[in-house]
C-alpha cells in the first residue's frame, strides 16, 4: 500500500467558493486521484493534511497556525512510511497582508522541501519522493474574500516557471495546475466542483508513474 500525503491549503481542503463549506472527500481531487488510481490497479491512500489559509513559511497576522514550515517534519513521521508528498501551496503567499513574489514563494516551496528531508522518520523507512505542484493563476479576486487577496494576481505573476524551477534545482517531480485548470469564476481564486474533478484526473498518470518507481 503506498500513502500519499497532501500537504496543502483550502485549494485541496475543498472549500466550496463563497462559502464556508466543504467538498465531499470523493469530490475533492485528492478523493478522485486516489478512486482513479485505485481502479486502474494501483494500491494506495491519500492523506489529506490542508489547512486554509496555509503559506509556504509565513505567518498570518490575523489567524495562528498558517505557516506551513511549523511542524511539518513531524507530520512526516506521523504519517510514515510515505512514498510521496505532494506539495500544493503558494496562494496564500499572495494575500493582501504580505508583499512577496513568486520567486519568493516558490524559495518558500525550497524550505519545506529540506525540512520533509531531515525529517526523523524511523530507521529504514524511505524518505519519500516529492511532488510540487504550482496552483491555477489567480484571478482578481471576486466576493467576500476580495480584500484578502487585492492584487494577488499582480504579485504571483509567474509563480509557475519560479516552481518548476525550484523543483529542479531541489530534483522534486513537477506538475502545473495552471495547464488543466482554471481558478473558480465564483471568486477567482478556489477551485470549483468539476475543476477538482479535472486536477484530479490529470494527476493520475504523473502520480502513478512516481509510484510505479517508488
Amino acid at each position: 500500500m503506498h500513502q500519499v500525503l497532501v500537504y496543502a491549503d483550502s485549494l485541496s481542503w475543498g472549500i466550496i467558493p463563497e462559502t464556508r463549506n466543504r467538498l465531499p472527500f470523493g469530490e475533492r481531487w485528492p478523493g478522485v486521484l486516489e478512486h482513479e488510481l485505485m481502479r486502474q490497479g494501483h494500491r494506495v491512500r491519500m492523506i489529506e493534511d490542508c489547512l486554509n489559509g496555509r503559506r509556504t513559511v509565513w505567518e498570518d497576522p490575523f489567524k495562528p497556525g498558517r505557516n506551513g514550515l511549523v511542524g511539518i517534519e513531524q507530520r512526516i513521521e506521523v504519517n510514515s512510511p510515505l512514498s510521496l508528498v505532494i506539495l500544493f501551496l503558494g496562494t496564500n503567499d499572495f494575500q493582501s497582508m504580505h508583499s512577496f513574489d513568486a520567486w519568493q514563494s516558490a524559495q518558500g516551496l525550497g524550505t519545506l522541501v529540506q525540512a520533509i528531508r531531515r525529517a526523523p522518520i524511523e530507521p529504514g523507512m524511505p524518505v519519500p519522493r516529492i511532488l510540487l505542484i504550482s496552483p491555477p493563476r489567480i484571478q482578481p479576486a471576486k466576493g467576500s474574500i476580495a480584500p484578502k487577496f487585492l492584487g494577488a494576481e499582480s504579485k504571483s505573476v509567474g509563480l509557475s516557471d519560479a516552481i518548476r524551477d525550484m523543483a529542479v534545482n531541489m530534483q522534486c517531480d513537477f506538475f502545473d495546475a495552471a495547464k488543466v485548470t482554471t481558478t473558480s469564476e465564483v471568486d477567482g481564486v478556489h477551485l470549483d466542483r468539476d475543476q477538482h474533478q479535472t486536477l484530479g484526473i490529470a494527476l493520475v498518470e504523473k502520480v502513478a508513474s512516481i509510484l510505479e518507481e517508488a
